[in-house]
């Protein structure tokens, strides 16, 4: 669990992400999640967006795929939200936070 002040940090870090994946009308199927985690072992910290097209809200979509992959959600905004995943090595993110 992120405190508000680990999160502001990591809202600052990705403002300038663009996102990674896109949430349509099709459910959040398997294939979906597990483009996320293999995004978030590689990056750590990454933007989503959900589709106008989509039965989710991003907020629900934000929850949903925090929940299947074990990540932090940071933030969400409009359409788009971030998710943060701390690696167990070489976290380029994990000084910034403590």
């Amino acid at each position: 669990m992120l405190t508000s002040k680990q999160r502001a940090i990591l809202r600052a870090q990705a403002n300038g992400l663009t996102p990674v994946f896109q949430v349509g009308k099709d459910e959040i199927d398997d294939a979906l999640v597990k483009a996320t985690v293999d995004c978030l072992a590689a990056r750590e910290l990454i933007k989503l967006r959900v589709l106008e097209t989509s039965p989710y809200t991003a907020k629900e979509a934000a929850a949903i795929l925090a929940e299947k992959t074990g990540a932090d959600c940071v933030q969400v905004i409009g359409s788009k939200f971030v998710l943060y995943l701390e690696k167990k090595k070489d976290s380029k993110y994990a000084e910034l936070i403590r």
